[in-house]
């Protein structure tokens, strides 16, 4: 009966994940993003690779690029992670002593195409009263562009909404992502959906260490 139930974690969950992230001070684009990609780590999530994520920080907020290497299939909102997307997940203090969602973690969703008017915003949810209000969606810029094969992502998360951020005095982050995709099984970072709810985690999370230009 116990076999029956066990499902064996993937790799990753096995030790903690921590990476470089380097400062940029425009957005990331097409043209400039391969400087700043994140590592592969699909095969430690036991996952096939469909996506290029890049990532850098500034004083003012976080530049990110995705590009997803698979057509636009259906978006949907509000059940984003039901369609294609991209989630990013942020803990600006990197707490990895806590359970739940503090104040510093924030989740945010990204669309390749509007749905209902909408097509960025932040979904944290909390357990506790130690919460923050979520973010005015106007504040976060997204740029879709459709290619033959895939879309990517040009996206900027300004400093008003990540709590407590701060470069100048925590020089880390926690991460992780989940790219979602309509016609398949999503991509993560460092946390696996179906083992963990990454949502409500932030101690699993990655760890992004802000490396200054």
């Amino acid at each position: 009966m116990f076999e029956e139930n066990f499902v064996p974690l993937a790799p990753i969950n096995f030790f903690q994940v921590g990476v470089d992230c380097l400062q940029h001070h425009a957005p990331l684009t097409n043209a400039n993003f391969e400087k700043y990609l994140l590592p592969d780590t699909s095969m430690l999530c036991k996952e096939h690779h469909f996506a290029d994520v890049a990532l850098a920080w500034h004083p003012e907020g976080i530049e990110a690029f995705v590009y997803v290497k698979q057509a636009i299939h259906q978006v949907k909102y509000p059940d984003v992670s039901g369609g294609d997307s991209v989630e990013l997940f942020f803990d600006t203090r990197d707490v990895k002593t806590s359970g739940f969602n503090t104040r510093f973690c924030h989740h945010f969703f990204f669309l390749p195409e509007a749905v209902e008017g909408q097509q960025a915003g932040e979904i944290t949810r909390f357990r506790t009263e130690d919460k923050h209000e979520l973010c005015n969606p106007n504040d976060l810029k997204v740029t879709a562009h459709t290619k033959p094969r895939g879309y990517t992502l040009s996206i900027s998360i300004p400093q008003q909404c990540l709590q407590g951020y701060d470069p100048a005095q925590f020089d880390r982050l926690g991460f992780t992502y989940r790219i979602n995709r309509a016609s398949g099984s999503p991509q993560h970072f460092s946390v696996v959906s179906n083992e963990f709810q990454i949502e409500q985690q932030p101690s699993l999370w990655s760890t992004l260490k802000l490396i200054k230009a």
